[in-house]
């Protein structure tokens, strides 16, 4: 791309970026290979900004933006993340912030209950669930790795208070949470109705901070037909929404007090 950049009478990278809509930093990342995920979109405004318009050259460009994410364990679940790039971000993450409003976070799930998640709603095989947990549970390694990223999750009390169809389950899911909670590297926090209306009420998110100056932090949101990777100017503004949902939200030692006050209400329900 710097090749082409240049043939394309661009020799000034900032003259590029400035074509482009992008910052100069954002362009000089691409180009060095150190960044993580490009998207297609960004693939093919470079193409059409340095006149490279052969199918077979896009083609090319992007198989190749394609394989350079396919470096982790998640490649053998392409079945499951498809083009889905979270796995890739959460393995080099140093500090993963996120906000759930209806579900308990992936990475704090038992495999029981994300069964449970994938079972309801639509039909999926038996084998098509079994993936997914294996999935889901590969991606909860990076909690305990030797040098694990610092966790933190607000829990909405709506996804605690969700009942699984399978007895049990979300008794054992709530202690698991518990459990995860004396982590060092993990906090918890659980916003109860109580706190009413907050600045979350939009949906849940992921941001995901990284140690290195030249990877800028993102903010990870999914939708019911794909997800939306966000930088620059938008993740200050998801920072300050998890700032005030953390505010609302109960203390450490609340959260687990009111945590132990569900765990006792599923155990009186069976």
């Amino acid at each position: 791309m710097h090749r082409a950049r240049v043939t394309a009478g661009y020799s000034q990278l900032g003259d590029a970026a400035k074509a482009l809509g992008w910052s100069a930093p954002k362009l000089s990342r691409i180009e060095d290979a150190k960044t993580r995920y490009i998207k297609p979109d960004d693939i093919d405004l470079m193409c059409d900004l340095y006149g490279i318009g052969t199918a077979e050259a896009r083609v090319a460009l992007h198989s190749l933006a394609e394989q350079g994410r396919e470096r982790g364990w998640w490649a053998e679940y392409k079945d499951v993340f498809g083009d889905n790039v979270l796995p890739d971000f959460e393995a080099e993450a140093s500090l993963v912030r996120t906000y759930e409003g209806l579900v308990i976070p992936g990475l704090l799930q038992t495999a029981e209950y994300t069964a449970e998640v994938f079972k309801g709603g639509q039909a999926h095989t038996d084998n098509a669930v079994e993936r997914h947990v294996s999935a889901r549970l590969e991606r909860q390694q990076i909690l305990h790795r030797q040098r694990p990223p610092h966790y933190s999750a607000v829990v909405d009390e709506a996804a605690l208070r969700r009942r699984t169809l399978a007895p049990g389950v979300m008794r054992e899911q709530l202690q698991h949470l518990l459990n995860m909670a004396t982590r060092h590297n993990i906090d918890l926090q659980v916003l109860p109705f109580d706190a009413g209306p907050h600045a979350a009420t939009t949906g849940s998110f992921v941001i995901m901070d990284f140690t290195s100056d030249i990877d800028p932090s993102i903010v990870y949101t999914e939708t019911a037909i794909g997800h939306v990777i966000s930088e620059g100017s938008a993740v200050a503004q998801f920072v300050t929404m998890f700032g005030h949902v953390q505010a609302a939200a109960l203390r450490a030692s609340e959260s687990v007090s009111f945590i132990r006050h569900l765990i006792t209400q599923e155990s009186d329900l069976e």
